[in-house]
């Protein structure tokens, strides 16, 4: 059956830009481009098509498709990072920065965001705050896993997409429970998309009336000393 719009999926992808490899799926390939990320999570992604959990232009190539396809496509800035924007280059002084600026360094600057240093003329600095792959023509290969039918699993792939951790999901008579890790609460990443991943899971898995966030905290065993144990 083809796949349409609203589709759960397992994806494995690797994107290109002139010939050099950005980003992947897959570990093996992430080490051999030399981008690979010890605290990234490899493998397979669960994305629901249509919604632009991947780039747009990969994103619509997977509609019409069947599980098991291996595709290519070709992504313009239009459909990728957009298009580049001289406006977004600006010009500051270099004593505003705590460390000294060089070109090709990322840097964040307060109000505007993170950029890259293009250039550096006397003291100042011309940073692009433009996506750096924005202006180019990006290619991806890409193969369409499996299919995700039960929603524990689709939640499962929502929160490992948004947050990039792995949670226990149980759901029952319309009630969807979600059993926090420890120390979550210090967690930004989950902080920050929490509230996207609840809102994705009412829009895009049926049958969900209620979400529960379950945390547990257990009793400290004691030690010969009756201390807690650290």
């Amino acid at each position: 059956m083809a796949i349409q719009a609203g589709d759960f999926i397992t994806l494995n992808y690797t994107g290109k830009v002139d010939g050099k490899v950005f980003d992947t799926t897959d570990e093996q390939v992430a080490k051999d481009a030399e981008i690979f990320n010890p605290e990234a999570t490899y493998g397979p992604v669960t994305v629901c098509v249509g919604k632009h959990h991947v780039i747009v232009g990969l994103d619509e190539d997977l509609e019409g498709k069947e599980i098991g396809t291996e595709g290519e496509v070709e992504v313009t800035p239009d459909r990728g990072f957009g298009a580049h924007d001289p406006a977004h280059i600006e010009a500051f002084n270099k004593n505003s920065f705590k460390d000294k600026p060089k070109k090709g360094m990322s840097l964040k600057v307060p109000e505007k965001g993170e950029g890259t240093v293009v250039d550096v003329i006397g003291n100042r600095v011309l940073v692009d705050f433009n996506h750096p792959l924005s202006g180019k023509t990006l290619s991806y290969t890409y193969r369409i896993e499996s299919a995700v039918e039960s929603a524990e699993e689709q939640m499962k792939g929502l929160i490992q997409l948004y947050a990039g951790r792995e949670m226990e999901v149980s759901l029952a008579s319309g009630v969807l429970s979600i059993q926090l890790p420890a120390g979550i609460t210090y967690d930004r990443r989950w902080l920050l998309w929490r509230s996207r991943v609840i809102h994705d899971a009412f829009e895009l898995i049926p049958g969900i009336d209620e979400i529960i966030l379950v945390e547990t905290f257990k009793h400290p065993e004691k030690t010969e000393s009756g201390n807690p144990e650290e």
